[in-house]
């Protein structure tokens, strides 16, 4: 099988994708997809499926170890700078929980959207991919965990509103602007993540038969600024559960998804709390249980289930 080759990261083939556009400082592709509905293992394999509408992150965070999964090695180095849209996918979808529903007519599919891509990253601005499945999902009514960083997400209130089993993880793996600033330079800023899982929070009246759930996730754990760390922790009050977990570079793997110069720079940088990690973290899930009583403190995998 001849294996995909993209414009700008490839040379002398017939099998190019060309580029369709730049978004921001992007590349983007647009690519049909054979299927959309994965089957989920590893971390998440309680659910069923994974749904990645995009290929690829614009949002590019430092330590994302979905850059691994990039098509080639330059596009593994270039990570953040290219989207592959599968432009499909809405059609896909609706005859893959077609076919589920056939099959199983009296359990939904579990779904985790997304697991190697943000499915509100910028070009969803344009595209609406992610809003598109949405819509088709409705009918079937699967179990939905959405994962993504962005306040973007808000903008789909109208069509979140009629799922009936539904959990919304908003990723701040941060208190500190500044530790974000130089992690994940190209995502939204930690106040207007907070601020958009609120406004989430408060838009779902209470409805009889509906179990909808928010979660922050501060997956990985990143440096928090002392200065930062008690104010960040009260505003997570807003939600039913905070996950953690440590930043996977900790158990000699380096940061695989990304730069090894670009993580042992960061990590650098912060070696007041990468020198005694693991009570940095002990530290800070121990003041998490201190000031949110009513939060439930998860960690690790078993933080991002439905349940």
């Amino acid at each position: 099988m001849v294996k995909s080759q993209y414009e700008g990261y490839s040379v002398g083939t017939k099998h190019t994708f060309a580029v369709r556009e730049n978004f921001g400082n992007a590349k983007v592709y647009a690519q049909n997809a054979q299927s959309i509905l994965n089957k989920a293992t590893g971390f998440i394999s309680a659910y069923d499926f994974t749904l990645n509408p995009y290929r690829g992150c614009q949002y590019g965070c430092s330590y994302c170890y979905a850059a691994a999964f990039s098509p080639n090695s330059q596009m593994r180095e270039d990570w953040g700078n290219w989207v592959i849209i599968k432009q499909n996918a809405a059609e896909v979808l609706k005859k893959e929980l077609e076919r589920w529903h056939k099959k199983n007519p009296d359990r939904p599919p579990t779904i985790y959207m997304s697991s190697v891509t943000d499915p509100y990253q910028p070009i969803e601005t344009k595209e609406q991919l992610t809003r598109h499945l949405l819509e088709v999902m409705i009918p079937y009514q699967p179990t939905l965990v959405i994962q993504t960083r962005s306040p973007m997400i808000t903008r789909d209130i109208d069509i979140l509103q009629q799922f009936q089993r539904l959990r919304i993880n908003m990723s701040i793996p941060t208190g500190s602007e500044k530790v974000r600033k130089d992690f994940e330079p190209k995502s939204p800023s930690i106040p207007a993540r907070l601020k958009a899982i609120a406004k989430l929070k408060y838009s779902f009246p209470y409805q009889e038969n509906c179990e909808v759930r928010f979660s922050i996730t501060v997956t990985p754990l990143l440096p928090i600024l002392p200065e930062d760390e008690a104010n960040f922790i009260s505003k997570l009050e807003v939600v039913d559960r905070v996950v953690i977990q440590d930043l996977h570079a900790s158990n000699d793997r380096s940061l695989i998804a990304s730069t090894r110069s670009e993580a042992l720079a960061l990590k650098h940088k912060y070696a007041w709390w990468y020198n005694s990690e693991q009570q940095s973290y002990r530290k800070f899930k121990n003041k998490l249980k201190a000031m949110l009583p009513d939060v439930e403190i998860m960690e690790g995998k078993e933080g991002f289930g439905y349940e």
